[in-house]
């Protein structure tokens, strides 16, 4: 797809990877609908784009309520004539602790952001997008969609969940303009779990070096994850994986799941005593 005059629906846009893609799309010439549960998250996304933030429409919706995400694409449309593109960024992990320790609730509120945000959010756009003469459709998963990561039990199998919702959707999509990319980020440097409400920043920090044995563990910026998304958007990519974690873990989970699962606990473990 060509980004010049496209115009883009991003969830998450109000911080880390959501706020770099639409960042650089407008950047690229793209109009950007940017969605998040944050006003003013939003209106720094709309600051730190400077001279090119008049391409951007700012919505604050929570996409787990289905009436308001119902009413965007009008919205949008009414803000930009068109609606060409839906990004699925927004996402959030739950508390490091095991299934047997998380309550109901805060089940729930996982699966309803991760799950049920992203496919209100495609059900709402998706009669728009199969219109366009040129659409995509991207819907962000996570590493730890194929390698189970100790405390992250149910943030994993959102996540899972969404790989196998985008690759269905390309195989329904065949035959469309609409392109649908898969994206699956290993370690990238935001603060989701502090966003997320799982934890403060700090103990985020604290987390990192004891899961790295004292040593900083290495992440993807979001601004070169960002620029990995907007690629792929240009090229119609299926898949992509960002960051080397991301790609290891990926060919090593198809040849070898359990040593994968056995790697990923010996790094990880520590995270719940």
């Amino acid at each position: 797809m060509q980004i010049n005059g496209k115009v883009f629906a991003i969830t998450g846009a109000g911080n880390g990877m959501g706020r770099e893609v639409a960042l650089q799309l407008v950047e690229k010439g793209g109009r950007v609908a940017a969605l998040d549960l944050s006003e003013a998250g939003l209106a720094e996304t709309v600051r730190l784009a400077g001279a090119k933030g008049d391409a951007i429409s700012t919505h604050v919706v929570d996409i787990t309520d289905r009436a308001q995400v119902a009413a965007l694409p009008a919205a949008i449309i009414a803000a930009h004539g068109q609606v060409d593109a839906l990004l699925n960024i927004a996402g959030i992990i739950q508390r490091f602790v095991p299934v047997a320790q998380l309550d109901f609730d805060q089940i729930e509120r996982v699966v309803n952001v991760n799950l049920w945000g992203t496919i209100n959010t495609i059900k709402a756009f998706l009669p728009e997008l199969v219109q366009r003469p040129d659409a995509a459709l991207v819907t962000v998963a996570s590493m730890g969609a194929y390698a189970p990561v100790p405390g992250q039990s149910v943030y994993g199998a959102t996540k899972a969940a969404v790989a196998q919702l985008s690759r269905s959707l390309h195989s329904e999509l065949m035959g469309t303009k609409v392109a649908v990319t898969g994206v699956f980020p290993g370690a990238i440097g935001t603060n989701i779990a502090a966003n997320s409400g799982v934890m403060t920043a700090a103990e985020m920090e604290a987390m990192a070096a004891k899961a790295g044995d004292g040593k900083q563990r290495k992440t993807t910026s979001p601004q070169e994850a960002g620029r990995q998304i907007v690629e792929a958007i240009e090229r119609g990519s299926y898949e992509i994986f960002i960051g080397q974690d991301a790609t290891f873990m990926s060919r090593l989970s198809r040849l070898s799941p359990k040593r994968a699962a056995a790697l990923i606990h010996s790094q990880m473990k520590d995270l719940l005593g």
